[in-house]
C-alpha cells in the first residue's frame, strides 16, 4: 500500500504534466492566427528643428497616430507593446532608429485607437545629419503572450522629410 506522501506526489506530478501540456497547446495555437494590423501616422507640425549647443540636431514633432491592432490579440495574448520610430540613413550608418513614442495595449478593446501627440522621446541625431533628411516612421509591436514565445513585427510608413533649414 502506498502512503499519503506517495499518492500526493503522484497527483501533483500528473497535474503539473497536464498544465505543461496545456501551455504547449496554447502556445502552438498562436501559429494559426494570421494578424492583419493597419496603421497611419501623419506629421501635423514640426514644433522645432534646431541645432543644439553640442552640434547635434534635434526635432520636435506633433503627429496623429491611428491604428487597428485588434487582430494581434488572441486568447493567449497578455498585452502588446508598441512604439513609433523614426528611421533614416546617414553616411556612417545604414540604419539610424530613434524611438519617438510608445505605449502598452493591455486588451483588445484598446487596440483600435487614434492619438494626437508630440514625440515622447527626444528626436536627436549625433551630428548635423537631419537637415533635408528623408525618413520613415515605423510602427513596431511586440506581442507578449501568456505562455510561449514573443512575436514582433512592424509597419513601415514612408515619405517623410525634414526641412532644409533650422526653425
Amino acid at each position: 500500500m502506498h502512503s499519503f506522501g506517495y499518492r500526493l506526489n503522484g497527483l501533483l506530478t500528473f497535474a503539473v504534466t497536464i498544465l505543461a501540456l496545456m501551455c504547449a497547446i496554447t502556445s502552438l495555437s498562436d501559429n494559426f492566427n494570421t494578424p492583419s494590423p493597419s496603421a497611419e501616422i501623419k506629421i501635423m507640425n514640426i514644433n522645432w528643428f534646431q541645432k543644439q549647443p553640442q552640434g547635434h540636431d534635434e526635432v520636435s514633432l506633433t503627429m496623429n497616430v491611428s491604428a487597428d491592432l485588434q487582430s494581434l490579440f488572441t486568447w493567449n495574448t497578455k498585452q502588446v507593446f508598441i512604439f513609433v520610430a523614426a528611421e533614416y540613413e546617414t553616411r556612417k550608418n545604414s540604419l539610424n532608429q530613434v524611438s519617438l513614442w510608445d505605449a502598452i495595449i493591455p486588451a483588445k478593446e484598446h487596440a483600435k485607437f487614434w492619438i494626437h501627440t508630440s514625440n515622447k522621446y527626444r528626436f536627436v541625431d549625433q551630428g548635423n545629419n537631419l537637415r533635408g533628411k528623408k525618413f520613415n516612421l515605423t510602427l513596431h509591436w511586440h506581442v507578449m503572450p501568456k505562455t510561449g514565445k514573443m512575436f514582433a513585427d512592424k509597419i513601415v510608413l514612408t515619405g517623410y522629410s525634414l526641412p532644409e533649414e533650422y526653425r
